[in-house]
């Protein structure tokens, strides 16, 4: 089982570069807030006007520099990130991955962006398989497994801490 949800996850993966369109449902939740759930991308949530907390949210952002170099480093790593467009901690945090990805130079053709309803749920029960609780939750992969994951702002309260954290504990394939 165990195999064929790595499989499932690198098709995902994979799609990212590959479709160049959204593949999520678009809804509004009681409150008028818009909600993307599925596999969306980042350059649709970071032009839609009704997402205008991105730009805002990377004022003021530096990453921390070891998160970078452990990117700058670990160029093999896959992500796939969990979000909210209606979750605060979301708006706030997965700009400012990306701000992280994008000081590193790393590769956006490595990250999936899976966006979730307010029960935690997306499209093809991505995140009960995953067993998605809280967003966001930033799962590090690293040649099809799992290696950890930063849930909302991690265990000190800076996510990219615990991020270069997970990616220093990572030991290279050999060749690499």
């Amino acid at each position: 089982m165990k195999k064929i949800l790595i499989v499932i996850i690198g098709v995902f993966l994979l799609s990212g570069s590959v479709f160049a369109q959204s593949q999520a449902e678009i809804s509004r939740d009681n409150k008028g807030i818009k909600i993307l759930k599925g596999i969306i991308f980042r350059q649709e949530v970071e032009k839609d006007t009704a997402f205008a907390w991105w730009a805002e949210n990377l004022k003021a952002y530096t990453p921390q520099s070891q998160a970078v170099a452990e990117l700058k480093k670990n160029t093999n790593l896959q992500f796939i990130a969990f979000m909210g467009t209606w979750c605060d901690d979301s708006q706030f945090i997965i700009p400012k991955f990306y701000s992280l990805l994008d000081v590193a130079g790393f590769p956006q053709d490595k990250v999936t962006l899976i966006g979730v309803d307010r029960n935690k749920k997306t499209l093809s029960h991505l995140s009960e398989a995953l067993n998605i609780i809280n967003v966001p939750t930033i799962i590090v992969m690293n040649n099809g497994k799992e290696v950890g994951r930063v849930v909302e702002y991690g265990k000190y309260g800076l996510f990219d801490k615990e991020l270069a954290e997970i990616m220093a504990s990572i030991t290279p394939a050999p060749g690499q």
